[in-house]
């Protein structure tokens, strides 16, 4: 660093980033004494490894940290602004410094970024050792990188940084300042709500605090009045996507229709597309409450073609009381397991003819053949049911759809077991009220 450098202005955190391991705030599962990193760096050795983190939990500082621990070469590469050349410049150079004796750690900044072919020119590189790779994503790995590079590291999931890990940074901060952090101990946790995990984050809303120099302490609506809030992390493409739609789902399967308002409004607020909420929401309205509430999927409908018709904001309480509803319901997967159960057995007996006496004989051949022969027409029979057999002949009869006593499947549990019964005594009887089989679709 130059001396006009060093005599630059600093933002805060910048001048609060750690320079030792053990300073690093809310990793401890990592790099403490029983962590995997730390165990690894009492052992003398440094494997390569991804780090998986929201924004602003410390993954560039640990890179920069481990590279000094391990007395290794630092060299810093953002994969947005770099390419093949790029790479190919950093392995020759660590190339010449592992001749001279020292090694290299390359640290790769949003590495997901980098397409197939340019991670898979990480591998040999790795593999024999020129460079100790850390790379690192807000990106779930197992989606954005090769497989074949993620057998060659270790992935190590960093922690968004929790209220204990976020007052630590602001106890630094009013250290750093020389005078305490002028807001309220509401104030306080609203920033703490504002920076949402990131430390890096939380450290720039203080030092504009700081700035502002207010002639009181700031509560909640002062806090938000002197510093702009922070849009929630969510990636409509990526993991935060998936992890949301599916903490609403578990919610509505639980039937907590508060956790599920909350996950729901996580995703409005941010701007995931209500026509995909409102399409996950249908579903979940066949697929878990099913017939133990048949008016589930009406609802649905009716929510959606709201939605449509008003927008938002005012469209966004129709959702909100459909995700009521669907959390409330009596919940049953029965028809989703028949559905399956039903789709499998058709698979595996492939192209069996339905029992003749249940075919439609248009033709004089056909009936010649014995189509519809024996056909007893159910509305003629006793209690209008006949009890015959619709399976095909050699094929055993399957149960696929079983009820659950729950909801209005209760009653429809006991329709079945009730033609369970009268199909038994209509078969042992060898079954009466045959028809001449008018009825015929």
């Amino acid at each position: 660093m130059s001396l006009f450098e060093s005599q630059a202005p600093r933002p805060l955190a910048d001048r609060l980033r750690p320079d030792r391991l053990d300073v690093v705030v809310g990793q401890d599962h990592l790099l403490g004494a029983e962590g995997p990193i730390g165990r690894m760096l009492a052992k003398g050795r440094l494997a390569s490894m991804i780090l998986w983190g929201p924004p602003g939990c410390g993954k560039t500082t640990i890179a920069r940290l481990l590279a000094e621990r391990a007395d290794l070469e630092f060299t810093p590469l953002s994969a947005v602004f770099s390419g093949v050349a790029d790479l190919k410049k950093i392995f020759e150079a660590a190339r010449g410094l592992r001749a001279s004796g020292r090694g290299t750690l390359l640290f790769v900044d949003e590495i997901h970024r980098f397409n197939r072919a340019q991670q898979d020119g990480f591998l040999p590189v790795v593999e024999d050792g020129t460079i100790t790779l850390v790379g690192a994503t807000t990106e779930n790995p197992s989606f954005e990188l090769n497989a074949a590079l993620l057998s060659r590291c270790q992935v190590f999931v960093l922690r968004r940084l929790d209220d204990a890990a976020l007052d630590q940074l602001l106890a630094r901060a009013a250290e750093e300042e020389g005078r305490s952090l002028p807001v309220t101990e509401d104030g306080r946790a609203a920033l703490r709500a504002m920076a949402d995990g990131d430390g890096r984050f939380l450290l720039n809303l203080a030092e504009e605090i700081f700035q502002a120099a207010p002639t009181a302490p700031l509560d909640t609506a002062g806090v938000a009045a002197a510093v702009y809030r922070r849009a929630p992390v969510y990636d409509k493409n990526r993991e935060e996507h998936y992890n949301l739609i599916s903490a609403l789902h578990k919610s509505l399967r639980g039937s907590d229709p508060d956790a599920a308002l909350y996950w729901l409004h996580r995703m409005l607020i941010g701007g995931e597309d209500p026509a995909y909420i409102l399409r996950r929401l249908t579903r979940f309205a066949v697929e878990d409450v099913g017939l133990a509430e048949p008016q589930a999927v009406t609802q649905a409908i009716a929510c959606w073609e709201t939605y449509d018709r008003i927008g938002s904001p005012e469209g966004d309480l129709a959702i909100s009381q459909l995700v009521l509803h669907l959390a409330t319901a009596p919940k049953s997967n029965a028809a989703y397991k028949a559905h399956g159960a039903a789709a499998r057995a058709a698979k595996e007996t492939g192209s069996l003819m339905p029992p003749a006496h249940i075919l439609n004989a248009p033709t004089k051949l056909m009936k010649q053949l014995g189509y519809g022969a024996g056909y007893a027409y159910d509305h003629d029979a006793e209690d209008g049911f006949s009890g015959q057999n619709y399976f095909p002949d050699g094929m055993e009869r399957h149960r696929f759809y079983r009820p659950v006593e729950r909801g209005f499947e209760r009653e429809i549990k006991k329709r079945v077991d009730y033609f369970d019964k009268l199909r038994a005594r209509r078969q042992a009887g060898g079954g009466d009220g045959d028809g001449d089989g008018s009825g015929d679709a």
